[in-house]
């Protein structure tokens, strides 16, 4: 018997909002504020580190909200609330176990290995720690999967727009693409930034509402439990509940799984290596403020769950069966649903708008990523090189056009995919997972070779693409869904890049000493007494200045600790 599919990309076609003109005026005012941002921006940029990474001068503040903002996209927002209407609290784990963790290991651990080895690329370390090969290699991974992804982002845009607006397809896209190829090809990463931070306020200004009154409607959060222990039993609520290995639960995943698959190397993989992600922190304005950009991040991070998670329960338990086909909604309509239900205009317009600008964030961060790895690591060292500043700043002006181009190509790539969180997490799981065990091999193992880069990221990339498309796809190994199988496929590159790291260093030569020196845990250079600091170490706070948000290690452990405190009422 054939397994029955959902196709959560698609919105109900009656989910029609009653907008009007207030609504379009707060939608064209926020449009307008994103163009003057990039023109602002503009300004600035002098030189291809300006247009890049902002010319490292930004503060952790600003960067800490890019940071969190570039993950918001609306394929989270409307993906984690489907998530929630299908799964119930199971959607926490996304956060405090698949993201906290992985946050701050990469503020306190990694962030001293990127910023203080100046690199301008996450593959750019890669080329200083092992060779060229998997320099290209992983470079071109990225490159291919930023547009990937960024295609997703427009692809979901147009269905809300098409369902909540009644614009075409093919108009919505091209409107986004359109106006963040201008704001990015106008001020590079500052004009990115920016206006990441503004979409930061537009979204929480249009979840907050949303949220607030859909638990208001089911009344309050014990009336909400209530009805969904009754209609989806106790195990809807909590976080662990019928996750025991042997158990069925309907996210398909034991707690095995999920402490691994998800929490260690999916979380890992994409917050440490995730350049879309990185580039934020690397923008920041010395190593402490890069060190505490995503540790500020993973304060919000924290809390945003209740704003995704709220709505999918909350439409849950006021649909029967929200999702089924008896129902007349799909999973992805749940926040949509709401907005209809509860919103009026003005406020409906700040929702919509919200919606918009997480897409646009979303896009905004791989476009720019894209655009600095294409022309620094892959046209500047291997197709151009040794040519002046200004014709590598003109360089990526152009490479923002062809990948917001491509971008439109992949947007409808996307449409062949029934869901696309799913699908995000299996491009995860090819191209982050194999970068992520490259990575930690490299900078916890002296002895890792120079070769054992490419071969240990193409084992891990080729392990998760065959477990996935040919063990899981042909019904050889049986996992009962997709984000299941995505967990397991993750779990198999990581092994299979780390053995074939082993085994490849164990046959070629580890690199000498010398030039491991920043690049391996235990090998950071030291500032010399009373000498120049190492240049990208040269953090030192004002004198008097020991306020406990400029250190990371308390800032880290503090977001680890609430974090864990959050997960105590959902663990029973």
């Amino acid at each position: 018997m054939q397994t029955p599919t959902y196709a959560p990309t698609y919105l109900a076609a009656e989910l029609r909002l009653p907008t009007n003109w207030l609504d379009y005026t707060i939608l064209a005012i926020y449009f307008v504020v994103v163009l003057g941002i990039g023109f602002a921006a503009r300004r600035s940029v002098k030189t291809s580190l300006d247009f890049f990474l902002s010319g490292r001068s930004l503060p952790a503040w600003i960067t800490g909200l890019a940071f969190i903002s570039a993950n918001l996209a609306a394929t989270e927002i409307l993906g984690m609330a489907a998530n929630s209407a299908q799964y119930g609290a199971y959607t926490v784990h996304w956060y405090w176990i698949g993201a906290i963790p992985a946050m701050v290991f990469l503020g306190l651990v990694m962030m001293p290995f990127y910023y203080g080895s100046k690199v301008r690329s996450v593959p750019e370390f890669l080329l200083l720690r092992f060779d060229r090969g998997a320099h290209l290699l992983s470079s071109i991974l990225f490159a291919f999967a930023a547009i990937l992804i960024a295609g997703v982002n427009l692809y979901a845009l147009s269905i809300v727009v098409e369902a909540l607006l009644g614009w075409p397809q093919w108009v919505a896209i091209v409107v986004a693409g359109a106006f963040v190829l201008a704001y990015i090809t106008l001020g590079g990463l500052s004009s990115a930034i920016y206006n990441e931070v503004l979409q930061f306020f537009v979204i929480l200004a249009a979840l907050i509402p949303i949220t607030i009154l859909g638990l208001k409607k089911v009344g309050g959060w014990g009336g909400l439990t209530d009805k969904l222990t009754a209609t989806h039993g106790a195990d809807f609520t909590t976080a662990w509940g019928g996750t025991g290995i042997g158990h069925a639960n309907p996210l398909g995943a034991n707690w095995l799984t999920i402490v691994l698959g998800l929490g260690f190397v999916l979380s890992f993989g994409y917050w440490t290596t995730n350049f879309a992600e990185v580039q934020r922190a690397l923008s920041a304005k010395n190593l402490s403020a890069g060190q505490r950009t995503p540790l500020i991040a993973a304060y919000p991070k924290i809390f945003i769950v209740f704003l995704v998670m709220i709505p999918g329960l909350v439409a849950a338990a006021i649909v029967p069966k929200f999702g089924s086909a008896g129902s007349g909604y799909q999973y992805n309509d749940a926040i949509p649903f709401l907005m209809q239900e509860l919103l009026p205009n003005g406020v409906l317009g700040i929702a919509v708008t919200g919606l918009l600008a997480a897409f646009m964030a979303g896009m905004a961060a791989n476009v720019s990523s894209f655009n600095t790895v294409f022309t620094n690591d892959i046209w500047a060292k291997y197709v151009v090189r040794g040519r002046e500043d200004g014709y590598y700043v003109r360089f990526g002006r152009l490479i923002t056009a062809i990948g917001v181009c491509a971008s439109v190509g992949t947007a409808f790539l996307a449409s062949s995919f029934s869901n696309i969180m799913s699908y995000l997490q299996t491009l995860f799981s090819f191209f982050n997972v194999p970068m992520f065990v490259v990575f930690i091999v490299g900078m916890f193992w002296k002895r890792a070779s120079a070769k054992s880069g490419f071969w240990g990221l193409l084992a891990g990339t080729v392990t998760a693409m065959v477990n996935y498309f040919v063990l899981y796809k042909k019904g050889i190994i049986s996992i009962p869904t997709d984000q299941g199988a995505n967990f397991v496929c993750a779990i198999a590159g990581f092994v299979a890049g780390a053995v074939v790291m082993v085994a490849v260093s164990l046959f070629t030569k580890p690199k000498p000493v010398e030039e491991l020196q920043g690049l391996v845990y235990g090998t950071l250079p030291q500032t010399p007494s009373g000498g120049t600091p190492t240049p990208g170490m040269s953090e030192a706070p004002a004198a008097g200045d020991d306020a406990w948000y400029r250190k990371p290690a308390l800032l880290g452990w503090g977001a680890v600790v609430l974090a864990a405190v959050c997960y105590i009422p959902f663990s029973f």
